[in-house]
């Protein structure tokens, strides 16, 4: 039996499902049963949140709760199968929808040359700003839901993370960066696996007029900032996204802080950094929930360091 061992609020960061709604669906339909601390604090096992994210995925697929809540949870990923597998024909009218849905489909069968053909198309229909908005953003979304729920497997993920960190990388190239132009460092802290947000991220920043540096996922603190100093960076971006119960990372964020000077900000980002809130708070980095809070938060820092940020 796997342990349970994350409290509520990790279960609602990781699933998806607000603690609100998973204490409804525990009391009405006992859609799982978590295990309490001697203080009655919940706690989740991974199979649990594993459950949680196929029921979001199930009612938001039109299924009522209470007709799934009590399904298996092989049943439970079937019906997400099926759901995402009618989703070209229903957003036929949809065009942004239905670039995200060919591309699920490609990832799916693992097929780089159509998943590349599609984020071209999508890129002239929509445009660069278009297609990481409306299509790449939302499809590392669901990918990763889809992953967390046991539908497709890591290598899905990776080989996303490969095929865009091609795509995007050359699409950025098309940019053209003035050598003044201000500097971005962008990485994941040491023990982030998962570099999907940091790739788009990454990209979105390139399409601002941004001279970016990507250093990949897992990198630790001291690492990050010796490449800051030695790009004379502006701002050094990270990418949050999992797990969100590391206790390793609190120390690396604050580490980070105190390794840079003063005036390089800290930009955080991603699903998990949430569940880090205190500590990046506690180092005073701006905190960007989506890529137009991202985007924001850079021309306001462009704007506040005329001396560092000309071009």
């Amino acid at each position: 039996m796997t342990k349970a061992h994350h409290s509520i609020r990790v279960a609602s960061s990781r699933s998806g499902v607000s603690q609100h709604v998973i204490r409804i669906w525990e009391k009405r339909y006992a859609v799982v049963e978590p295990q309490r601390t001697p203080t009655n604090r919940r706690l989740y096992s991974d199979a649990e949140i594993e459950r949680l994210i196929l029921l979001r995925l199930a009612t938001a697929a039109g299924h009522g709760i209470g007709n799934v809540a009590r399904l298996p949870t092989g049943r439970l990923k079937e019906l997400v199968g099926e759901a995402s597998s009618k989703q070209n024909g229903a957003s036929a009218k949809r065009p942004a929808q239905a670039f995200h849905d060919s591309c699920l489909q490609s990832v799916k069968s693992l097929n780089a040359h159509r998943l590349q053909e599609n984020l071209q198309r999508a890129l002239i229909a929509l445009g660069h700003q278009g297609l990481l908005r409306q299509v790449v953003a939302p499809l590392t979304q669901t990918v990763g839901a889809l992953w967390r729920a046991g539908v497709i497997t890591a290598a899905h993920e990776h080989f996303l993370t490969a095929s865009l960190k091609v795509f995007l990388g050359n699409a950025a190239g098309q940019f053209p960066v003035s050598s003044v132009a201000p500097v971005m460092v962008v990485a994941t802290p040491a023990g982030q696996l998962h570099e999907l947000g940091a790739v788009i991220i990454n990209a979105a920043a390139a399409q601002l007029g941004w001279r970016t540096i990507y250093l990949g996922a897992s990198l630790p603190a001291a690492e990050i900032a010796g490449a800051a100093l030695q790009a004379n960076a502006l701002v050094v971006a990270l990418s949050i996204v999992y797990p969100e119960d590391d206790p390793n990372l609190p120390n690396e964020l604050i580490s980070l802080r105190r390794f840079l000077p003063p005036e390089v900000e800290i930009v955080t980002g991603g699903r998990g950094a949430a569940a880090y809130k205190g500590a990046i708070s506690t180092i005073g980095a701006r905190q960007a929930g989506d890529l137009d809070t991202f985007s924001r938060e850079l021309d306001a820092l462009r704007a506040s360091r005329p001396d560092r940020a000309a071009t």
